[in-house]
């Protein structure tokens, strides 16, 4: 080894500096997409032509309490120092009061987004547990009849506009054949008889022990969930599909199968393998698709989550609302990407 080589290797932080460093690396390119997000927010909250103080007080109000209320909410100040002022509440949690409601829009959110949060996960889940399983089989059975009807389910899925599939989802299931519950969360003799814990009514019911709300819940958010999972579902046996022929016609899964390793391992220990932490990336991207596209879903099927709460603060004019579910939805997505990359070390050891 060479007197260089050794004194690269001396000159090597410690690895708790280089752990630090990363996290640092991290914390800091979080911030730099976290004020990017709220500055894109910032200046689409000034260009929109609506007034903030007749949002707030109204169009009766007097001149005197709207110069008042004016330069009480820092719109006399140049636009960098109402950025920062922006900024400060944010980070403190505080988007304003919403216009619809007259409640602070951190409180609206914080009761809507466990609605989308849960009808989004179940929707994840269903996509998960069948399109992985789907698009591997797709691709062990190439070209075979299975393959095309697993192609055929995944570009219906993947083209069909999801207000449609609702709308008739909607028609058969509920309003002809009465197998699912109709629009909203829980039918109207079961509103409000759990106490709030979670924000999600299947999980909340459970902790109550209130099972006739649970069952009446499922009813009601099976098929919401069933289409978004149906979309997700697309997208992620389509991928792992491409994840798994790409694999497949490596020369180790040849080697494999020379040396007589059973069909199943050659599969899933050492092709599936492979494909994880793709997967990993493919499944929080369709995750976080559906928590910020769910927007369709929830009118249709009248489910309160985040994604009909911004669409009706859009229709009103309400601003503080549209731009604080704006930075949530940005926020989610960072915190998905995060995820990611712990779940890629943990899959990955080599991902460091």
């Amino acid at each position: 080894m060479s007197a260089t080589t050794e004194a690269k290797k001396g000159r090597q932080p410690p690895p708790f500096l280089s752990y630090l460093a990363k996290i640092a690396k991290t914390l800091g390119s979080i911030a730099v997409t976290m004020i990017g997000l709220l500055f894109v927010t910032f200046v689409i909250g000034r260009i929109m032509p609506i007034d903030p103080v007749i949002a707030v007080l109204g169009e009766r109000a007097t001149k005197e309490t709207y110069d008042a209320t004016y330069i009480a909410m820092g719109l006399d100040k140049p636009y960098i120092v109402q950025f920062f002022y922006y900024l400060w509440d944010v980070i403190q949690g505080d988007f304003g009061p919403s216009r619809l409601t007259a409640r602070p829009v951190e409180d609206d959110i914080a009761r809507v987004f466990p609605a989308t949060l849960e009808l989004a996960t179940l929707g994840t889940l269903i996509g998960v547990f069948i399109g992985v399983p789907l698009g591997v089989l797709a691709a062990v059975k190439r070209g075979t009849l299975i393959d095309q009807i697993a192609r055929v389910v995944a570009l219906i899925g993947y083209s069909m506009p999801i207000f449609w599939l609702g709308l008739v989802g909607l028609l058969i299931f509920y309003g002809i054949l009465g197998w699912v519950g109709g629009p909203g969360r829980v039918g109207i003799f079961y509103v409000d008889l759990v106490p709030t814990v979670t924000g999600m009514i299947l999980i909340d019911s459970i902790l109550d022990g209130q099972w006739d709300v649970f069952w009446n819940a499922v009813s009601h958010i099976i098929l919401p969930a069933s289409l978004l999972g149906y979309y997700s579902l697309a997208y992620i046996s389509r991928m792992t599909r491409s994840f798994m022929l790409e694999q497949l016609s490596a020369e180790y899964i040849t080697t494999a199968r020379v040396k007589g390793m059973s069909e199943w391992a050659v599969i899933w220990r050492h092709a599936f393998g492979n494909i994880k932490v793709q997967l990993i990336t493919v499944i929080a991207l369709s995750y976080a698709g559906l928590l910020e596209g769910s927007v369709l879903t929830e009118i249709i099927f009248s489910w309160p989550g985040i994604g009909s709460y911004i669409t009706t603060a859009l229709l009103s004019a309400d601003m503080n609302a549209v731009l604080g579910g704006t930075v949530v939805v940005g926020l989610v997505f960072v915190c998905l990407n995060i995820f990611s990359d712990l779940l890629y070390k943990f899959f990955d050891p080599r991902a460091q």
